[in-house]
């Protein structure tokens, strides 16, 4: 496993980081994700990438468990969680102060932690100052409970505007970014986002680095998928029908299996090409993959610190053609 430093703050990561989003307290037995995440250890990996929200809290508590279960100490691990979309059963939501103060100590207190490695805000709140968010998520730094702070999926107009805050009233500067990114999903290339966080000193954690699962090259066209994949899983399908929706077509998964004499080649598998992929920007400081077996995980790390030549890079473009979206 090899490491970067996130953006320009205290942090430095492991280039795989293990995210618990769908798996971890909801669609993997407890045992099995726990065994998950002490294999992450095993390897390397020592970012935990979670949500407050995700299976109501539940990954939140598996995760903070099986993390103090591992018998290392806690500066060997990096906890990152998020803020903003409401935690079931209770409605509210958003970046408040109050909102952020309350969900960060429930945060902590499922975690079993006395502090976040990294604390995110989930989206952008449009209902909120942006001034009261930033001030509060200073506060939180200043109180110990948080060591750096970030954000997914804000646009880069708000990057911008928060860095500007930041550096206008001195407080704790942002320092990650958590973008969808892969082969199939261009667009924090092109949207601005990438350059908005290079300005500032921003790191990206990329999350979707393998499209759902399209580009580990088990959807075929023409077939229906596989039946222990997350298109055919009813509860997980969900996700397959919003975020993977657009990976959803014969054409796409036509496109993906020309990836695959590429990586072949290589002596690569698909996920381990997918990832390399991803990590061959300087911008990106660390993929996020989930597994529901150890093994999984293991094959995703082998992706760190290979490097892909440029022709690769072309012949990779070439096989997508246009079901790329830019």
């Amino acid at each position: 496993m090899q490491y970067r430093p996130l953006g320009r703050g205290p942090l430095t990561v492991s280039e795989i980081s293990f995210g618990t989003w769908l798996t971890v307290g909801a669609h993997t037995e407890r045992a099995t994700a726990v065994a998950c995440i002490h294999a992450a250890l095993d390897l390397g990996i020592t970012l935990f990438d979670t949500a407050n929200m995700y299976a109501a809290g539940e990954a939140e508590r598996v995760l903070g468990a099986a993390l103090r279960s591992s018998g290392r100490s806690r500066d060997q691990y990096l906890i990152a969680t998020k803020v903003f979309n409401p935690v079931p059963p209770e409605p509210d939501k958003g970046l408040s102060a109050a909102q952020i103060a309350k969900q960060l100590d429930r945060s902590l207190e499922r975690l079993g932690t006395d502090v976040i490695d990294l604390y995110q805000c989930h989206r952008y709140d449009k209902e909120t100052p942006l001034d009261e968010t930033m001030e509060a998520l200073d506060r939180a730094v200043r109180s110990g409970k948080v060591r750096s702070i970030g954000l997914s999926e804000w646009p880069a107009e708000k990057i911008h505007a928060a860095a500007e805050l930041t550096t206008e009233h001195g407080w704790t500067p942002m320092t990650s970014s958590q973008p969808q990114y892969s082969l199939l999903w261009r667009k924090p290339e092109e949207n601005g986002v990438f350059d908005a966080c290079c300005e500032h000193g921003l790191g990206n954690i990329v999350y979707g680095p393998l499209a759902q699962g399209v580009l580990t090259g088990k959807y075929k066209p023409g077939e229906p998928p596989p039946a222990e994949s997350r298109a055919a899983n009813p509860e997980a399908n969900f996700a397959m029908e919003t975020l993977g929706r657009r990976f959803r077509s014969d054409e796409v998964w036509a496109a993906v299996q020309r990836l695959q004499p590429i990586a072949g080649d290589l002596g690569l598998t698909m996920p381990q090409l997918a990832l390399a992929w991803v990590l061959r920007r300087a911008e990106v400081a660390s993929a996020i993959v989930g597994a529901s077996r150890p093994e999984q995980i293991a094959a995703s790390a082998a992706a760190s610190g290979v490097t892909l030549a440029e022709d690769v890079l072309t012949s990779i473009d070439v096989a997508l053609g246009d079901v790329v979206l830019r």
